[in-house]
């Protein structure tokens, strides 16, 4: 008998940093070429997605500045915590993100990191810059809807 298990997802770390700098226009998933030890280090929860961002180069994807600490019992397999790691995607949808990012002024960002089943996948946001009033704007929204649910909560009660 063959049984297939659906696993859940398991959100090992987030770009909230990502969410206030850029309007996310679309969303895509990629596997990331790992270590052995890179993969222990993540399912400990020692990565660090704030400053980092990707990149396509000659038909491939990257991401760059995502810190991934050294697994402590790692010693010599460890790698370097900053290095470059290659997105893994269809040659299709890298070439239709190499087009938008050229033309419209878009930037890839990673906004997650996460366990499928026993991989690793990174979601990957098609990104507009925000302004410095956008912020604000984005700011004073969230506030308002935060003072809205307080009224309504007392009135409620």
């Amino acid at each position: 008998m063959f049984f297939t298990e659906k696993k859940g997802i398991k959100i090992a770390a987030q770009n909230r940093k990502a969410h206030h700098d850029y309007f996310v226009e679309d969303r895509y998933e990629a596997g990331i070429e790992l270590a052995g030890t890179e993969v222990k280090s993540i399912r400990a929860g020692t990565l660090n997605l704030k400053d980092a961002w990707c990149e396509t180069k000659s038909g491939e994807l990257f991401v760059h500045g995502m810190h991934i600490s050294p697994y402590e019992k790692g010693n010599i397999f460890n790698k370097d915590p900053e290095r470059v790691r290659r997105l893994l995607m269809h040659k299709r949808e890298i070439r239709k993100l190499q087009a938008l990012v050229k033309q419209d002024g878009y930037t890839l960002v990673p906004l997650s990191v996460y366990f499928k089943d026993a991989r690793v996948k990174l979601e990957v946001g098609l990104c507009k810059g925000k302004k410095s009033y956008d912020k604000r704007e984005t700011i004073a929204k969230r506030d308002a809807l935060r003072e809205m649910d307080r009224h309504m909560k007392e009135r409620n009660h």
